[in-house]
C-alpha cells in the first residue's frame, strides 16, 4: 500500500505523464503549483534522512574573486545528445545577448534532452570556451548534486520562467 506522499507523487507525475500542469487542474490536496503553468509540487516536506552531501569548502574565496563571475538567467532554445557521447547534452541558449550561446553539460544520465527546451537555467557565462567533443562550451549551468542511499542525484537549476534571459544574478 502506498503512503499518502507516494500517492501524491504518482499522482503528480501521473498528471506530468499527460502533459498537464497546475494550471490545468486544480491541485492535489497537499499539492501547490509553485510556478504558474508547472508541474505539481508537493506540500509535504521532503525527507531528506537519506541524502548525503559533500563537505563544504574549508577554504574562503575572496568577494573580489566571487564577484569576477557572471550568473545569468538562461532561456533553452535546443537541447540534444551530442553524439558519440554517453553523458554529453548540447544546449543552444538564449541568454539575452542575441546570440545563442553552446553550453555542454554532462548531464545526460539525468535528464533527456528534450524535457528541457523551454526551461529557464541558470549559467555561469563569463567562464572560457573549453573544447569537448570537438564542440565549444562556453559557459557552465548550474546543479545540484548529492547521494541518496547511495546513488547519485542531480537537478539542474531552475527558475521562474517570468525571469528573462539576461538577467543577472547577485
Amino acid at each position: 500500500m502506498k503512503s499518502q506522499g507516494e500517492a501524491k507523487n504518482a499522482a503528480n507525475n501521473a498528471l506530468q505523464a499527460e502533459g498537464k500542469t497546475a494550471s490545468e487542474d486544480a491541485p492535489a490536496q497537499g499539492s501547490v503549483p509553485a510556478i504558474e503553468g508547472a508541474p505539481l509540487i508537493s506540500a509535504e516536506k521532503p525527507d531528506f534522512s537519506k541524502v548525503e552531501i559533500e563537505p563544504l569548502f574549508a577554504d574562503y574565496v575572496d568577494f573580489e574573486t566571487f564577484q569576477k563571475s557572471d550568473f545569468r538567467a538562461v532561456k533553452v532554445k535546443a537541447c540534444e545528445a551530442v553524439p558519440k557521447s554517453k553523458k554529453l547534452l548540447k544546449f543552444t541558449l538564449d541568454d539575452g545577448t542575441g546570440t545563442d550561446r553552446t553550453i555542454l553539460s554532462g548531464i545526460h544520465a539525468f535528464y533527456e534532452p528534450e524535457t528541457l527546451v523551454g526551461k529557464t537555467l541558470i549559467a555561469i557565462t563569463n567562464l572560457p570556451p573549453r573544447a569537448m567533443m570537438g564542440i565549444d562550451s562556453c559557459g557552465m549551468l548550474l546543479s545540484a548534486i548529492h547521494k541518496e542511499e547511495g546513488e547519485e542525484k542531480l537537478h539542474l537549476l531552475q527558475v521562474d520562467p517570468h525571469i528573462p534571459a539576461g538577467a543577472k544574478l547577485y
